[in-house]
Parts: C-alpha cells; sequence; structure tokens
C-alpha cells in the first residue's frame, strides 16, 4: 500500500481538510493506495505556486531548461521498476505496459529538451517606413493538465512536458484510479531540479472531481488547460473552459476503424488487428475497435485472427506472464459485458465467447454488428473488436466515417496508391497504413477531430498550443502621424 501526498511547491503534504481517498486495486481488491484528497484551497496553493515559479522558469535560459528536462528524463528511467510496481497494483495492467509507458515518457522529456531552442517567430513585412514589426511566441502562464489512468505515466507526462519546454510551470490533475503512479512523476520533476512550484501534483477524491476541475480552470492564474480522457468528460471541460474564455486542448475517445482491403497482406493485417484491439486490454483511445473487411476475403481473415486471438489470454500480472492484465475495475468489465451481450441479443456472434471474471476478460471478437446494437457506436475501451463485411471502397469509407469519433484509423493494403487514396478519406486526426491503429511517438503530431477533441500534442506542433504569440514592433526612423 502507498501513501501519497499532495506535491505542492516542492513539498509533500497533506490535503488541507486531512481527508484522504483509498484506490482499491483491480486484481484483488486490495487497497493499493491512501492518497490526499484535495480541497479547492490544495488546488488555490498549487496554482499560486505554480504562478511563483512561472516568475523564475519562464526567463531560464533554453539550455538550462533543457537540461534541467534531460535530467528528469534519465531519472524516470532510472525509477522504471517503481513506476510499474505502483501501476499494476493501481490500475491492473502489465510489466509490460507499464514499462513500455516510462520508455515513452522519458523519451517525451527527451523530444521536449530539444524543443527548447525551436520556440521561434517571425518578421513580418510592414507599411509603415522603419517599422520592424515581429511574431514572438512567448510562455503563458500557469498550464493545467488532467491526465487519464489508461496510460498513466506517458499521458501524464505529455501533459507537463511541452507546457514546461515552452517556459510555463504546472499543475497535474492525477486521475484517482492512479495517484500514486502520477505523484511519482511529480517527484522526478522535483528530484531532476526543475524547482519549487514548476511542477505541482494535485491528487483527488472522485466524489470531489467537480469543485476541483472547475477551480483549477476558473482561477484566475490559469491560463491554458489540457485534458486527455473521455468524450462525457471532455465536453464537460471544454464548456467550463469557454465559460472563462480559457484556451483547452482535448484528446477524448476514440472508436478507431481498420479497412482491411482485399489487397492486403492477412498477416500483417490480423497481427496489427490483434495488437491494436487487445493491447492494454483494449484501453487505450487509438485501440482498434472496429475491423472492416473486404468480403471476399473476409471468411479468411476471420479464420486467421480467430486463430491469432486463441493464442492470447488475460491473467493476473502479479503472478502470471499472461500478455495481458485485468481491467481498470469490476464495473467496467460489467459496463463492457453490456455491450457485448447487447450485440449477442441482436445477432451478432462471439466466436470465442465471452469470459469476464471479476474485472479480468478475455480478448473478444464480435462478428456482424450493425447499427441496432450500442456496441456499433460506442466506445467499448475494452479487449473487444468488431468484424463488418464491406463490398466497395466507397461503403468501406462510409463504415469507417459513420462514428462520431475520429482519433486513430488504419488501412490494410499491398497496393500503396489505394491505401493512400482511402487514407485521406478517413476522417480521423491520425491514419496508419499497413500499421496498427496503436501507435505514438514524441515527435508526432496527436489529437482526433469530430468528438475525438481538437488541437494537437507532440513536440514542435504543440508550441502553439503552450504559447502567447504577440505582436512586437521596433520604430527604427522617425514616423509619421496624421494628427
Amino acid at each position: 500500500m502507498q501513501n501519497v501526498q499532495l506535491l505542492i511547491h516542492g513539498q509533500s503534504v497533506a490535503a488541507s481538510s486531512g481527508k484522504t481517498f483509498e484506490r482499491l486495486s483491480p486484481i484483488d481488491g486490495s487497497v493499493a493506495s491512501i492518497s490526499a484528497a484535495a480541497t479547492v484551497q490544495d488546488v488555490d496553493r498549487a496554482i499560486e505556486s505554480a504562478h511563483q515559479a512561472f516568475q523564475t522558469w519562464s526567463v531560464l535560459s533554453p539550455t538550462e531548461r533543457r537540461l534541467r528536462l534531460l535530467k528528469a528524463a534519465d531519472l524516470m528511467d532510472q525509477k522504471t521498476d517503481q513506476f510499474i510496481q505502483l501501476a499494476i497494483r493501481e490500475i491492473g495492467s502489465t510489466a509490460t505496459w507499464y514499462g513500455f509507458n516510462v520508455h515513452l515518457a522519458a523519451n517525451m522529456l527527451r523530444e521536449a529538451a530539444a524543443m527548447t531552442t525551436q520556440i521561434d517567430g517571425s518578421i513580418i513585412p510592414s507599411d509603415v517606413p522603419g517599422n520592424l514589426a515581429m511574431g514572438i511566441r512567448v510562455p503563458c502562464g500557469v498550464i493545467v493538465g488532467m491526465a487519464p489512468w489508461n496510460a498513466p505515466v506517458i499521458l501524464a507526462t505529455r501533459a507537463l512536458a511541452m507546457p514546461l519546454a515552452c517556459g510555463n510551470t504546472v499543475v497535474l490533475k492525477a486521475s484517482e484510479a492512479c495517484p500514486a503512479t502520477q505523484r511519482l512523476i511529480g517527484e522526478v520533476m522535483h528530484e531532476a531540479g526543475l524547482g519549487e512550484g514548476v511542477v505541482n501534483v494535485i491528487t483527488h477524491a472522485a466524489e470531489d472531481a467537480p469543485q476541483i476541475v472547475e477551480r483549477l480552470i476558473s482561477h484566475p492564474l490559469t491560463k491554458r488547460i489540457n485534458f486527455t480522457g473521455s468524450t462525457h468528460v471532455g465536453r464537460i471541460i471544454a464548456q467550463t473552459a469557454a465559460q472563462y474564455l480559457k484556451p483547452v486542448l482535448l484528446e477524448l475517445g476514440g472508436k478507431a476503424p481498420v479497412i482491411v482491403m482485399a489487397e492486403a497482406d492477412l498477416d500483417e493485417a490480423v497481427n496489427a488487428v490483434t495488437f491494436g484491439a487487445f493491447f492494454n486490454q483494449g484501453q487505450i483511445c487509438m485501440s482498434t475497435e472496429r475491423v472492416l473487411v473486404d468480403e471476399h476475403i473476409a471468411d479468411a481473415f476471420i479464420e486467421k485472427l480467430i486463430a491469432k486471438v486463441k493464442q492470447i489470454q488475460a491473467g493476473n500480472p502479479l503472478s502470471s506472464d499472461a500478455p495481458l492484465g485485468v481491467l481498470e475495475s469490476p464495473k467496467a468489465a460489467e459496463r463492457i459485458r453490456a455491450l457485448v451481450e447487447d450485440a449477442r441479443e441482436k445477432g451478432a456472434s462471439l466466436p470465442l465467447g465471452l469470459h469476464i471474471e471479476g474485472a479480468m476478460m478475455q480478448p473478444t471478437i464480435v462478428v456482424n454488428v450493425n447499427k441496432n446494437m450500442r456496441l456499433y457506436g460506442e466506445e467499448s475501451f475494452g479487449p473487444v473488436c468488431t468484424v463488418q463485411r464491406f463490398s466497395t471502397i466507397d461503403e468501406a469509407i462510409n463504415l469507417a466515417n459513420d462514428s462520431e469519433f475520429g482519433l486513430s484509423a488504419a488501412v490494410f493494403s499491398q497496393d500503396l496508391s489505394q491505401a493512400l487514396a482511402v487514407a485521406k478519406r478517413i476522417e480521423s486526426g491520425i491514419c496508419h497504413i499497413n500499421g496498427a491503429t496503436v501507435h505514438d511517438e514524441a515527435q508526432m503530431p496527436f489529437g482526433g477531430v469530430k468528438q475525438s477533441g481538437y488541437g494537437r500534442f507532440g513536440s514542435k506542433v504543440s508550441v502553439a498550443e503552450f504559447t502567447e504569440l504577440r505582436w512586437i514592433t521596433v520604430q527604427t526612423g522617425s514616423r509619421h502621424y496624421p494628427i
């Protein structure tokens, strides 16, 4: 069991009310962590600390910021085992998944460090004689980052890496499902010497979320917000931010389609779908939820997919080497069960059946879904993929786009000109040709369209999200005025 305190101005402190909350492990129901349940007053302290730290952090040389971020990346790597053990207990996935989380998160810090000297501006031609006009990007101030539990180290680190590189300070709101895991990120930043208050971490009880989030957004010193999570909560974040005219970056839900053309390498497609649908128990915003297969190869594809998925199992990550772990909670398992049972009752087939025990769910394939089934449109966020047949390219594209979401997608075909033409017509922020829907690199533009959110994380492209563009002029000679 891990005891977790708030990180405010470099100090580990209890909630001002003394209140705590428990996170129960989905593996066995034991207490994984006991954490400080922040109050609105604690939020104010964290934001004020970040504002104070901004006066120093924002004027550091870019090289100094780079060196501190690089040190944080190395420290994160060194704490890989600690991250893995905390995350397994709190959230229930495998050591492989959480080890990858730390690896990519550390690379996000390194990529952000490389960007500190790339936050540039421009000289703008002016019609005024002797006028030097410039567009200059400057840090905003205090950035609030809100991270989810499913990729706990990657997504919480992403919430702060580029904001820090741009000269901002950060208040990170940890997920109620993994407070210990994400609090450790704050510890890494502090140990790396970023400075007191440069990164503050708030943990809170689930029932306190509405007032905590409202205050994080509404506080006058908060300048920007980024949120990764469900579309339902993202809409609330956006509405709240709009009330206060605060810019917000949203990376939300998904229901990623994979189009498998008749010209596809079926083995490659099967391997990518299996990975994309079931890695981390399907609890990834990019997870493959819908497989759309040309009717001429559908039977062969489904046969190969069933054979492949039979080879992978979910198991207890503390006592087995199974490639999949458990879901975030038994409640999540029951929600997914309801979606799959609804589809089965309405005519879908389950070639591997449906096997759920507590929070443990085995990989599930659902064939022949239709619009009458909840699973057709709702994000399952579990180890489930549906398979549908199509007869024409236009039908495939229409099926792929028949979703409120638009985050990731993939197309499989050995005819690359055909695949690229199809990819261009899919409504998504990300599309991979002959690759899995689950793919991320620190330097890539990451984000979605439609109900999957707006704005982009990722290196250079996110500079605009976390800076203000100022117009500054220098009059180098005398100027004529009309009065």
